[in-house]
Order: structure tokens, then sequence, then C-alpha cells
């Protein structure tokens, strides 16, 4: 069945409930307002802004969304992208998505507007729903993507080139509209990317998307009574696919639009938050404000949060072995999948082992794993291979890319290009990329981008962008630069050279070396790594 039954299914049996909430306490102040089902109430005593959705709302607005596609032209298999942050319009807007029979196509809110183009023109998109964080990107390119018929822009001062979707929207039908879907049909295109460049877009069936429901629930158990904290960006699938265990159940969820270790609190308290799913930074910051006395946890009612998971990127033992110091009472997973894998999921450590943190887990429900030689063949218990695994959720493919489809799907196994070892209990630990992605903070960055930027540096020769180990975001981007002979050049130099680039791209340590490459002209990053990796653990554990 597709994944759009379970929120038709959610309306009629629990349709005057509450499911969704978006919080903003950035504007705490500036807001003295609540909104509840877009109606404004006038004097609330929280003082933050708020707005509410019940399982009715949502399934309306989604019905609404896929009505006004329909009434626009757009045919089942027809690829429409989101590009907004979090908000409440979110979800109602993929599923209206799926339910006019056209494929969601999700796009990171930090893509600079080339990115953007890019996954466009490659994922055929033919309408594209933004909002306003969003117009001077598009500006620069809506003229270079006649590809993209329909621009539906929702918020307020709308530009000239897009139509207005909430007006829209309102004047559409709110009953279901007459598509057959089953799980073969394609639901959804992803995006992500090796070391070569531009991202990939991995085209996921209906099946895929009901299957990480099931995978979720049976992962961490959601329950009626249960209340989810969404933090990390919708367009992900880790965010989504969490998200999906709530759906399966018929529970709440609140979107929060803040990472601060306050908020996450207040909003745990106040919401009655059950279960929480954080990257490594997030946690950190909320022990290291526990530890500094920035934040008391007697100021807060936490007894009901009775699950925090993490996901994203390796998880330090450190970390955990800290947290249940002050959340003694908390079960904890981690989770390990890839956007091929339909996120979170494939591997899980399991709420019942944590003694053996620090590993990625065993196979997730439904899912199988093996760890393989250059050849396919399975490794000895104990010896690092490649990861790959099987089951439901994996890809149907890369999207108009059968040769980059053929490398990494065999006989139904998707190899993960991540290297991995199995210990005596069948426990999956992982050991390096066979891929240079860093993924720093939960975001994948690309060296090749940086490394070409870096490039049209007058004064650069050569340039190698290597992961570096870092407490808090797990890995920083780090440029070792050769000059060029007579060139003299500043750190500041060139971390103001890297300002164009989005935040999370910028090197974050810049190191003057010569860049080793061997005699076929690649660069020989794991020497690079060997030289400053344990030195700047150092740096990090002591402060300096």
């Amino acid at each position: 069945m597709p994944i759009t039954e379970f929120l038709s299914r959610n309306a009629k049996l629990y349709g005057s409930e509450l499911c969704l909430t978006e919080i903003n306490l950035d504007l705490q102040e500036s807001h003295k307002v609540i909104w509840r089902e877009y109606e404004l109430i006038e004097n609330n005593p929280a003082g933050e802004y708020r707005r509410d959705m019940t399982w009715r709302v949502f399934d309306e607005k989604a019905n609404r969304m896929a009505n006004l596609l329909i009434k626009r032209g757009i045919k089942k298999g027809d690829k429409v992208a989101i590009l907004l942050m979090n908000c409440l319009e979110w979800l109602p807007i993929y599923f209206g998505i799926l339910k006019a029979g056209a494929i969601a196509v999700p796009l990171n809110f930090r893509y600079t507007a080339e990115e953007i183009k890019y996954c466009l023109e490659l994922s055929d998109t033919v309408a594209l729903i933004f909002g306003p964080e969003f117009i001077g990107r598009l500006e620069n390119i809506f003229d270079q993507i006649p590809q993209v018929k329909t621009l539906f822009f929702t918020g307020e001062n709308r530009p000239s080139f897009a139509e207005n979707y909430d007006r829209l929207t309102a004047n559409c039908s709110s009953e279901a509209p007459n598509i057959t879907l089953t799980d073969e049909d394609d639901a959804a295109i992803y995006f992500s990317s090796g070391t070569t460049g531009f991202p990939k877009a991995i085209l996921h069936n209906h099946g895929s998307l009901v299957s990480s429901c099931y995978t979720e629930q049976k992962h961490h158990g959601q329950a009626r009574e249960d209340n989810f904290l969404c933090i990390p960006p919708l367009y992900h699938t880790g965010a989504k696919m969490h998200w999906f265990g709530s759906l399966l159940s018929g529970s709440k969820a609140v979107l929060l639009r803040g990472i601060k270790p306050e908020w996450i609190l207040k909003t745990v308290s106040e919401e009655k938050i059950t279960i929480v799913w954080l990257l490594v930074p997030w946690a950190q910051d909320i022990l290291d404000a526990i530890e500094r006395g920035d934040v008391k946890l007697e100021d807060y009612n936490l007894s009901q949060w009775r699950l925090m998971h993490i996901g994203a990127q390796p998880v330090p033992p450190s970390l955990i072995h800290r947290w249940k110091k002050y959340f003694p009472d908390h079960a904890y997973d981690t989770n390990y999948g890839l956007s091929e894998s339909i996120g979170p999921g494939c591997v899980h450590l399991g709420v019942e082992n944590i003694h053996k943190v620090g590993a990625i887990g065993i196979p997730g429900y439904q899912w199988e794993v093996k760890i393989t030689d250059e050849n396919g063949a399975c490794v000895k218990q104990g010896e690092v291979g490649e990861l790959a695994v099987k089951g439901p959720g994996v890809m149907k493919c890369y999207y108009n890319d059968p040769k980059a489809t053929a490398a990494v799907l065999r006989d139904g196994w998707l190899f993960t290009g991540d290297m991995a070892r199995m210990d005596e209990d069948g426990f999956i630990y992982l050991v390096d990329r066979k891929k240079d992605v860093i993924i720093s903070g939960g975001e994948n960055i690309y060296p090749v981008q940086v490394e070409d930027f870096l490039r049209a540096h007058d004064a650069i020769k050569d340039v190698a962008v290597i992961g570096l180990p870092d407490n808090r975001l797990g890995e920083i981007a780090t440029a070792i630069i050769e000059l060029k002979p007579g060139f003299d050049c500043s750190e500041q130099e060139i971390a103001e050279f890297c300002s164009p680039l989005p935040r999370y791209k910028r090197p974050k340590k810049i190191i003057f070396d010569k860049v080793p490459r061997n005699p076929t002209g690649k660069i020989e990053k794991p020497k690079l790594r060997e030289k400053y990796g344990a030195t700047r653990l150092v740096e990090v554990q002591t402060g300096s």
C-alpha cells in the first residue's frame, strides 16, 4: 500500500487530534501570539511562535496540494521539488505531491543557486514550491530553468516570477484525488553525492518509504502516546523517516526551529516529548551547557523523555557515557543508514545493546548486511571490508545515471562505500569511508567542490581537503594548501576568500604544506590524515 494511505487512515481515526506542532522560540520576544490551525489567538501566555495541526487538517491540506498540481497539468510520475525550511507546511506539501501521483524532490536548503539549478535539471523537475528564504537564490536562476514550468511561493512578499501557493490551494478541493497508487510507483528523489562533485539523484518508490515506517517503529516502539521531537531538516531522509514512525503509530510530533540546548530542553519539558533524535553536536552542546551551569535540569520536567537516539555520523562512546550520567533512565540507540537505503535503520545498535556503544550495530528490521572484499566476497569475521546492505528500503536507482547505479547495486545489494568490520558477537564497526566525504555536524561536505573553489585563488598551487576529528561536529573540513613559489598568503586571507561558500562547507582549519600525490597524480589523502589527524584530536581535547 502507498504511504499516503497511512495519512488518510489517521485522518479518519484521529481527525481532531493534534499531529504536528511547529515551534520557533527565536521569535519568542517579537511574536506574542499563538497560532492554532492557522487562526490567531491573542495574548499567548507562553509568548512563543507556535502553530498546531490536526490529522484532518494535515490530510485536507495534502489533498488541496494534490488537486492544485493536477489542475496545473502535473501528471503521474512528474517531479515536483520542495525548497523550504522546516515548517508546518512542509509535510502536507510532500504528501500532496505523492497523492497527485507525482514524485517529491526535496532540496537541501543549504544549496547554492547553482546547486539548486543542477538538481532541478538532473531530476527533470517540472514544478517547484519554495519559501521566502530562497527568493534571492531563485532570482538568479529562474530564467535558466525552462523545464520548471510552475513556481509556487509560500509566505510573505511573493516574488513576481512565482504564484501564491497559499491562495491557490485555498480554492482547491480538500477531497482526495482519484489517483491510483501502488508500492511499485515511484515516490521521491533524494540527493546524495560522493567525492566527484555535484549530487546524484536517488529514486525511491512507495514500498521503500513504507518499509521505513515499519523499520523505525520496530526499532523505537512508537505508540499513540509518544511525542517525537524533530529538529533536523525535513529534506533529509533521516529526519523524515524517523517521523514516519509517528505516522505509522498516529502519534504527535513537534518541529522545533532552533538547536540551542535551552530550547530543546524547554520544548521537551513543555510539550511532553518522549523521543528525541539528535545529531552529535547538539547532544554535546546540551551536555556542555549542563556542565557549565547554563541550564539546570531541575528547571525542566523531563520525566516522560524515554529515548534519545543519534544518527548521521559516527558517535563517540565517551559522549554516550556522559549522556547516561545526566540521563540515566534514557534508552539509547545509534542509527546507520544512507539516502540510498532510505535513511536510518538498515543497521542500528538497538536500545538493548548500549554495552556495545561505539558499534553502529546489527542489521535493522527486515535488513541483511555483509562485509566484502574488492571482489564482492565476504571477508572473515574481524577483517575490514566494504559494508553492503540489502532490504526493502534500497533505492530503485540513481535517476538518469545507469553507470553510477551499476557501481553500487549488485544482485539487490547496496554497496555503501563504507569500510567496516564485524566483531565476534556480530556487531558492526565502521573503520573508514571508502569515499572521502566529510560528515560534519550531520552534513556531507564533498572535498572536490571545496578544492576546485580554492584552486581559483592566485596564490594556490595545489590543495587537498580532508576531514579531521572534532569532538563536537564529528569532523571538520581541513584544507591543506600548497602555495605557488614566491607567493605568500595568510589563513585569514584564505578564510575571507572562502566566504562565498555556504558556511558549513568552509574549511574550519587551514594548513600550509605540500600536497602529496602518487605517481598517477592522485592526492594521497591517507598520508595527510595520518600526519594531521592525531595532532588535531589532541588540540580539540585540550581545548587549545
